[in-house]
């Protein structure tokens, strides 16, 4: 059994086998295991570890414990129009430099607000099996100048799938770097910090070619001495770390935990990279949507607390048509501008639009 094999083993996936000190009863138990028959639990006992039980509101519960409002049929699967975005069987090209893939449906932890609920934990229809298909698509396609491994969490991959992704990719004159998206320095740092081989190979290959980790930590809690130590061991390994948080209700949609958030991240050394508009998922919107027009208002006065590290991201939305980013009002209406475009004429295209006191989304967007 590998070290990873291990770990995972250890993860909780059936809400019956909570720990009795979690504070979940044994009637909120039987409603968890209802909803993770349709949007699969995983929960590393280090996360698990992290939530205050005597609190029912509280953040981290809210991140990895399903909730009865998963159970609502408002959203879409596909909030970003990635079946229409996918190439070959896994691969996605959305944008023109950047390639996706998704590596694996498996997350240590399934998080509760995922956009990709559709897949992550039981459909592999979407997951590529070929890695040499990744590289043939890269090697004709000179604009591609980065690619994208994820998921799921590309660090939920063996060491031996990671390794063959990176002699296949490392190599190619057109990529300037490489990323990987991945949770685990926040749901399972261990899987990083006791993993020498993994270390080693990512240090080997950062040297041929630039690899990027991108990485999500959504509340300050998060930000443990475990997860410190992944974080300095990626470092020490040659890759920068950024992070991509999501603004989320009940979570971190205050200014002071926010500007928290963003401060703790630098003083770890990870360079907050978005703060993204929670996506109308399905099991997810009704949940964690916070409205365009607080959640402007909370990002600018969270950056009243922030250095110039700490704010150098870029509050947006992932919509089918591109990355829109909410740069804030101008007089009754919202401004917003293209930061990536999928149809080149939109690159750059500032516009505004009349939003509604509880519009959490630009649906209508053309």
């Amino acid at each position: 059994m590998t070290k990873l094999e291990q770990l995972l083993g250890s993860c909780i996936t059936d809400p019956c086998h909570l720990p009795d000190d979690a504070g979940i009863t044994e009637k909120e138990k039987e409603m968890l295991s209802a909803i993770a028959k349709r949007y699969p639990i995983s929960i590393p006992p280090y996360y698990l570890s992290l939530i205050d039980p005597k609190d029912k509101d509280d953040p981290i519960r809210k991140l990895c414990l399903p909730s009865a409002s998963e159970q609502a049929s408002e959203g879409t699967e596909d909030t970003s129009g990635e079946s229409h975005n996918t190439v070959l069987t896994g691969v996605q090209h959305k944008y023109a430099q950047t390639v996706l893939v998704l590596t694996t449906n498996r997350c240590a932890m399934y998080c509760r607000h995922c956009f990709r609920k559709r897949m992550v934990g039981y459909r592999n229809e979407e997951i590529l099996d070929q890695i040499m298909g990744v590289r043939n698509y890269v090697m004709h396609h000179p604009e591609v100048n980065n690619v994208l491994l994820s998921g799921g969490d590309a660090f939920l991959n063996e060491n031996e799938i990671i390794r063959e992704y990176l002699d296949h990719l490392t190599d190619l004159d057109n990529l300037d770097y490489i990323r990987f998206g991945t949770r685990t320095p926040v749901v399972l740092p261990m899987r990083i910090y006791e993993d020498e081989e993994l270390l080693s190979l990512l240090k080997t290959y950062s040297a041929k070619k630039q690899i990027i980790i991108v990485t999500h930590f959504d509340h300050p809690r998060e930000l443990t001495p475990q997860a410190r130590m992944a974080v300095q061991a990626l470092l020490e390994a040659g890759c920068p770390v950024r992070n991509q948080t999501v603004l989320l209700k009940g979570v971190n949609d205050d200014p002071t935990v926010l500007a928290s958030l963003l401060n703790g991240l630098v003083g770890i050394g990870v360079l907050p990279y978005y703060v993204f508009q929670c996506r109308p998922a399905r099991g997810v919107m009704t949940q964690f949507q916070v409205p365009l027009l607080r959640g402007a208002q909370i990002v600018d006065k969270a950056k009243e607390a922030l250095s110039g590290q700490a704010k150098a991201f870029r509050y947006a939305l992932s919509h089918p048509l591109g990355k829109v980013e909410i740069l804030g009002l101008l007089g009754n209406e919202m401004l917003f501008k293209f930061h990536q475009a999928k149809d080149p004429k939109n690159a750059g295209r500032i516009f505004t639009m009349k939003v509604k006191e509880d519009q959490c989304w630009l649906d209508d967007l053309q």
